[in-house]
């Protein structure tokens, strides 16, 4: 079986373009905040420590493990910590270019794949009435650099550079991948 380690509804429902037959068991891990190095990396580890925590649970399946972060101005924002913060990390990112990075990890009868995959998106500049009517619609909450490029906040992005997926959550490209290879090798999740 296939299991996806994150209770985030943009991931379940990317996989879920994939094939509808996995099971969602969210990780516990904890997720320590970034202390310098490869975002890459950052992203990568912690997607490798929720696939574990929930790997132990399912030994015999195959379970998918992600992290999205975005970098900007030399910092890597994660979600918002309330509706000011939010607002304040689009201000920064308004007329900017950002880094979305992904981790994933998929491990599979304890055979561990680890990726990540980057991701450049432009905003326009921006109004702080848009800003303002974006954040309160709270859509900002609960995503990595405030905002989701699936929802309302698509209108803010002027240009992106790689796998608009990746942006949302899950780079659908690069896992379904690794997941056919898993097929190849394994006949079934």
């Amino acid at each position: 079986m296939l299991i996806l380690a994150s209770k985030s509804p943009r991931r379940r429902e990317l996989l879920a373009l994939y094939t509808e037959e996995f099971q969602i068991d969210v990780s516990s891990a904890a997720e320590p905040g970034f202390s310098g190095g490869a975002v890459s990396d950052y992203v990568e580890d912690l997607a490798r420590r929720k696939a574990r925590d929930v790997a132990v649970r399912h030994k015999g399946d195959t379970v998918i493990g992600a992290d999205t972060v975005v970098a900007f101005g030399g910092e890597v924002l994660g979600k918002p910590r309330d509706l000011a913060h939010a607002r304040e990390m689009l201000l920064s990112m308004s007329g900017g270019r950002q880094e979305v990075y992904t981790g994933v990890c998929v491990i599979c009868r304890g055979e561990e794949r680890c990726f990540s995959v980057c991701t450049t998106v432009i905003f326009r500049k921006l109004s702080e009435d848009e800003i303002d009517a974006y954040v309160q619609t709270g859509d900002c909450l609960d995503k990595a650099g405030a905002y989701g490029i699936q929802g309302g906040a698509g209108e803010f992005v002027e240009t992106i550079e790689g796998d608009y997926f990746n942006v949302i959550g899950l780079p659908m490209n690069e896992l379904s991948r690794v997941l056919e290879e898993i097929l190849k090798t394994h006949s079934k999740w």
